[in-house]
């Protein structure tokens, strides 16, 4: 198959999903995933009830506004609302892509220090294609890598680096925008410039093997890290610190026709996931080649789901609070969230 065919389509929907203003709702999570969520607002971890709860983020109203796109997992782009619609088709109605979670999980690399590979690429062809008829415009694939004295490797980051690259290329030879997902955990006690340098080598060599796959990179979304100290670092960096630190990386590394990076909120608090967000979209200092946006999950849904809690009566009111977050990161895509600690001058002037 050829990427040809789906060149014009491929591009038009990459750029599509990363306009200005409109984020991802990351609403993938695995079914295991997924019952850990529903764990918490004591509700049992049921087909039905992870139907239920994704019809309540899946039809708020006015979420098109903010959200250009909602990636699902391959249980939810079967699935109906309680009214028989299928939930591809409630979202393509009102102008939202829908996307797949493309990657089934992860293995340990062999004599590794509990190294990962995401596995998936045997079937992906099929999937692929099944998806796109189903209504999907994208996919994800994510890959994560742990910071520690020895991790990750060089063969953790080629290994899943050619594995990035090979799910694009199937992605693009059946018509579906490749998410590249390569996510540097937040684990640990590192500080903000060893989160820098891994992400940069884990970068260098997710593009490099892209190039060399010939992966059509306008037709490709990044959803990155921002960079960050470890969670167990007593030196704490504040959101313009972050912000500078995650862009200049960036700009290092990701190649200006990539149209779009939505980044991943890694366990953030949907405050923080805002701030840091809207702080590098408040640089001036440098020209940034893409849009920088987000592709959020648990920084979008936390307080929705709690509000939730699993009864009907309280939708409304959790829809209401995921179409104020969703607005909260659109703005912060242009710099316009209200934000009490922070503003355009307090980002700029750091050093490379």
């Amino acid at each position: 198959m050829s990427i040809a065919k789906y060149k014009d389509e491929l591009i038009k929907n990459a750029r599509y999903l990363c306009q200005k203003g409109k984020g991802l709702l990351a609403a993938d999570e695995s079914t295991k995933t997924c019952g850990k969520r529903l764990e918490t607002i004591e509700v049992e971890n049921t087909e039905e009830n992870r139907r239920a709860w994704r019809e309540v983020l899946l039809t708020t109203k006015d979420l098109e506004k903010y959200i250009s796109g909602v990636i699902l997992y391959d249980e939810t782009v079967f699935q109906k609302t309680k009214d028989g619609k299928r939930f591809t088709e409630v979202l393509s109605s009102r102008g939202i892509f829908p996307g797949v979670k493309g990657d089934t999980g992860t293995v340990t690399i062999q004599d590794s220090e509990n190294e990962t590979f995401t596995q998936g690429l045997d079937d992906l062809g099929k999937r692929c294609a099944k998806y796109y008829q189903e209504g999907c415009k994208f996919a994800k694939w994510r890959c994560v890598y742990r910071i520690t004295k020895n991790t990750p490797s060089m063969n953790a980051m080629k290994e899943n680096a050619n594995g990035l690259a090979r799910y694009a290329v199937i992605c693009q030879e059946n018509g579906l925008v490749p998410i590249i997902e390569p996510e540097v955990l937040c684990e640990g006690d590192h500080d903000i410039n060893k989160c820098a340098e891994v992400t940069t080598n884990v970068l260098h060599e997710v593009f490099n093997a892209l190039f060399n796959s010939k992966v059509l990179l306008e037709g490709i979304l990044l959803k990155p890290n921002m960079i960050t100290p470890g969670n167990d670092c007593k030196n704490k960096a504040t959101h313009a610190e972050i912000a500078w630190m995650t862009v200049r990386t960036l700009l290092r590394i990701v190649p200006p026709a990539v149209p779009g990076i939505i980044f991943l909120s890694g366990g953030q608090s949907e405050k923080d996931a805002s701030e840091n967000l809207n702080a590098m979209n408040l640089i001036k200092d440098v020209k940034i080649p893409w849009n920088l946006s987000f592709s959020y999950g648990r920084a979008l849904q936390h307080t929705c789901l709690i509000t939730y809690h699993g009864k009907s009566e309280n939708v409304e009111k959790a829809q209401g609070f995921l179409l104020n977050m969703a607005k909260n990161n659109s703005d912060a895509t242009q710099g316009l969230y209200k934000s009490e600690d922070i503003n355009a001058s307090t980002v700029k002037e750091f050093v490379y």
